[in-house]
């Protein structure tokens, strides 16, 4: 997206890091004005090195990077603070909103107000807010954004959505209303949708049907990909 080779003190962050050659990682970053962005960070594994200690996820970070390809050359990173670190449970919501991003956010296609809900999302996980409140708004903010997200104001036959109705929903369709006596699971209520597109979540009805709601939708744009993040996440709730 970028038309200059070189970019200097973009906000983002750090988003997943993999080894490269002896010394390097290639970092996948997300930041406000570029999207996501691979690079490579040349000598962070060195002990000494200077990109090696504020290579920090879930922190606000000031990225230089040049290259014209796929794969830039990270050239400077600076802090920027002022955010706690999620802990415990909080972590690993943040490690499945990493993964959600990069699963399903391109690379180089920037969404600024996707960006400002992942910041967001982070400072309630640090801050120890609800958790699944903070998923499911963030879940459906980054369906929108990425054009994934289905019509909530009408059904399938173009009739507006109502409250008392459920409806269930079929990919590449929208919400199909079902007959008030029909005994299917993963049904959702009008109301929940309502809920949803306002971000509202105090009912817990809506909580309830939005999270399996979402994890469909997510589950099927991810054409049968699993996030290891999300399977920890439900076995220590099993547990």
């Amino acid at each position: 997206m970028a038309a200059s080779s070189r970019i200097s003190g973009a906000l983002g962050y750090l988003l997943h890091a993999t080894p490269y050659s002896e010394s390097s990682l290639v970092v996948d970053l997300f930041t406000r004005d570029y999207g996501r962005v691979a690079a490579v960070a040349k000598g962070a594994r060195r002990p000494r090195s200077a990109l090696r200690s504020v290579l920090l996820q879930f922190q606000p970070l000031a990225l230089s990077y040049s290259g014209r390809g796929e794969l830039r050359t990270l050239t400077g990173i600076e802090w920027v603070g002022g955010v706690d670190t999620p802990r415990g449970e909080g972590l690993l919501c943040a490690f499945y909103l990493n993964e959600l991003l990069i699963k399903l956010l391109a690379r180089e296609d920037a969404h600024p107000g996707l960006f400002d809900a992942y910041g967001q999302a982070l400072r309630e996980m640090a801050g120890g807010s609800a958790f699944d409140e903070t998923l499911r708004r963030f879940e459906w903010t980054l369906l929108r954004e990425t054009g994934y997200a289905p019509d909530l104001s009408c059904d399938t036959a173009q009739r507006p959505i109502e409250d008392a109705r459920r409806y269930a929903w079929q990919p590449g369709a929208g919400f199909a209303p079902v007959a008030a006596d029909a005994g299917a699971t993963g049904l959702v209520h009008g109301s929940t949708l309502r809920d949803i597109g306002a971000g509202c979540y105090s009912a817990q009805r809506s909580r309830h049907e939005a999270k399996y709601l979402m994890r469909s939708i997510v589950g099927h744009h991810l054409d049968g990909g699993v996030l290891k993040s999300r399977q920890i996440l439900i076995d220590l709730q099993n547990l």
